[in-house]
């Protein structure tokens, strides 16, 4: 789309916070004064492309990753940036013009063209859940950024609609890709270190309160929908920053989601723990302080206190602690492997150094996240890192999260949580199963029928 397209498009659509309303109300959709669901002829109504097709898709998010995301995609010969959504229609509008695409306010309107097969969701945080649940509805496969929930039993709900509706879906972790990292974690699952005995993951920040001050809100903005299931805090532009909006209880889970998403799932990855994940949590230390941000920037303290720990099956304890930021630290009987971004090494270094020959165990093999999606929206085999494999590390760094949060509203720690992967619910807490969800907006919950 020209600039002058756009402009044109703008000018015809009306769009404004009027304009959107008008828009959905002749479109069929049902706008935010009431829950947002699909029209129901949108459901399960694209096929499946075949090999030799070419594939459009539709970027849902322009702000910090989206735009990069579309022009990774954008760069393989059998893809076309189609259609842009973001509420913000000063980000959609420059991004759909550098790919010739249509822009809109309000994502489901992509959902709704029978001529896109795919989206990316590069959404913040609470907006994840919902537009996946409904492009599963709408028969489109899915990329979407890490991690791929907000809360445990958003994650569990976007992973049933994927399998219900059996969409291709992969997540942004894409070190699973890296040849590095698969042999790290070759290398463990084949017992190169011997048997388990620690693990260290980064410690990572938890989120803390926002006490920014209210600003007016940009006319292309619809402020309403950018917050969406939460309840509509005061407009500040740090929000539209990532590392605004990420820090901020409301919207993500600071670090510890947004990087520890992929130092846990190299951990899951390396424990073959992709079905699984730990069975205890607990903290040591003061109790959880998490500071409020009053004043705009980034000087306020990060809240990495108390320590937590993990116990996963067989009794392999993992700590937050000194690790790569993007990795882990595992300590066997037979030395140590460290596992970071594109990079191993080992004590004694011969320890990941010499090949692997003849494994027992074999882990899935990408050479480019990107491509290893786009194959398997034609083929509809799993991506290497599938809707259960982001739902599972994702909930391992909100466990992380909860176990600091329980803590700060018992004003204790030391309490071990005893954790059901297969129920996904605590079996001893009831402050930790408070925190496996967050009450929505009506308008923007879940639909009742997945």
């Amino acid at each position: 789309m020209t600039a002058t397209r756009h402009t044109q498009e703008k000018t015809a659509h009306a769009m404004t916070r009027r304009g959107f309303l008008r828009r959905g109300a002749m479109a069929g959709l049902t706008v935010p004064a009431a829950p947002m669901v699909l029209r129901s002829g949108v459901l399960a109504a694209n096929g499946n492309p075949g090999a030799n097709d070419r594939l459009a898709i539709g970027l849902i998010g322009a702000g910090a990753m989206g735009p990069g995301l579309a022009g990774n995609m954008s760069l393989q010969d059998d893809v076309t940036i189609t259609a842009v959504a973001d509420v913000d229609l000063d980000k959609a509008g420059p991004v759909a013009d550098d790919h010739g695409a249509d822009a809109y306010q309000d994502y489901r309107e992509i959902l709704d063209r029978g001529d896109i097969d795919a989206v990316i969701i590069a959404t913040p945080e609470h907006w994840h859940g919902l537009p996946t649940v409904h492009a599963a509805q709408a028969g489109k496969d899915i990329y979407c950024e890490k991690p791929i929930s907000l809360t445990v039993r958003e994650g569990r709900l976007m992973a049933d609609a994927v399998r219900e509706y059996e969409r291709v879906f992969q997540t942004g972790s894409q070190d699973r890709s890296r040849d590095a990292n698969r042999r790290g974690c070759m290398l463990i699952r084949n017992g190169r270190i011997g048997e388990i005995k620690r693990v260290i993951a980064h410690n990572h920040a938890s989120p803390e309160y926002n006490g920014l001050p209210g600003e007016a809100v940009p006319e292309a903005l619809d402020w309403d929908m950018w917050c969406g299931p939460v309840q509509p805090h005061p407009f500040h532009p740090q929000f539209r920053d990532v590392r605004g909006w990420v820090t901020f209880r409301d919207f993500g889970g600071h670090s510890m989601t947004s990087n520890g998403t992929h130092g846990m799932d190299q951990i899951q990855w390396a424990l073959g723990m992709d079905e699984g994940g730990p069975i205890e949590v607990w903290t040591e230390g003061e109790p959880y302080d998490p500071p409020t941000r009053r004043e705009p920037g980034r000087d306020v303290p990060v809240q990495r206190r108390p320590t937590v720990f993990m116990r996963y099956p067989g009794g392999i304890v993992m700590e937050l602690g000194d690790a790569p930021t993007w990795g882990g630290r595992f300590i066997g009987e037979d030395g140590e492997l460290t596992i970071a971004r594109g990079e191993i090494s080992s004590d004694p270094p011969e320890l990941a150094e010499e090949p692997l020959e003849d494994p027992e165990i074999e882990v899935e093999h990408s050479e480019d996240h990107y491509r290893n999606w786009l194959d398997c929206i034609k083929t509809r085999d799993d991506p290497i890192a599938h809707v259960e494999v982001g739902h599972r590390s994702a909930t391992v760094c909100h466990l992380a999260n909860i176990a600091r949060w329980v803590s700060e509203v018992t004003g204790e720690t030391g309490e071990v949580l005893k954790w059901d992967p297969e129920k996904e619910e605590f079996t001893n807490s009831q402050w930790g199963n408070h925190f496996l969800d967050r009450a929505r907006r009506k308008e923007y919950d879940f639909p009742e029928t997945i």
